[in-house]
């Protein structure tokens, strides 16, 4: 499966529009949201998502209420951390902290955070992939990225988000 990741909105309506395209564009089977959507705004344009979603609540996400009832209607919203199993098999641990959840990492083959706002892709000792999607609104290093990753293979991209009608991105990592 291919599976798009996006975190840290904080609003950024628009970059949440364009992530929504590179993740349309990319035919992503998922969509996992690893939290920071700060408030409801951004979530309406997830109806233009072409494969489900799934998110996580983040640490500055204020309108708990607000959020919870508009991701009822377009995906999955709960708690971090939480597992994802897939029909392929992979486990995918979604979180918004890593530092969180260090003792939940043993079952997972995708653990996907944020937080930082740094775009990283990883594998550890044990194989697995961690991916921080960067930040989807581009607030703080004004470099508004999303990733996705292979759920067969592993193998993940950051993509820098276009301007609106410029095509994607990928970046090598």
């Amino acid at each position: 499966m291919r599976v798009g990741v996006f975190s840290d909105a904080h609003d950024h309506v628009d970059n949440v529009r364009r992530a929504i395209v590179v993740f349309n564009q990319l035919s992503c089977d998922l969509v996992l949201f690893a939290g920071d959507f700060v408030s409801p705004l951004v979530i309406p344009p997830l109806r233009k998502l072409t494969c489900p979603v799934v998110a996580c609540f983040g640490d500055n996400d204020g309108n708990r209420v607000g959020i919870a009832g508009g991701m009822r209607i377009v995906g999955t919203l709960g708690d971090p951390p939480f597992g994802i199993g897939l029909p392929d098999g992979t486990k995918i641990l979604l979180t918004h902290q890593l530092e969180a959840v260090r003792r939940y990492l043993a079952g997972a083959n995708v653990i996907i955070w944020a937080h930082t706002h740094k775009p990283s892709i990883a594998h550890d000792a044990a194989g697995r992939l961690l991916l921080n999607p960067g930040e989807t609104s581009g607030w703080v290093f004004r470099k508004p990225t999303v990733a996705w990753f292979d759920s067969v293979t592993l193998h993940a991209e950051i993509v820098k988000l276009p301007e609106l009608g410029s095509p994607p991105v990928i970046e090598p990592y």
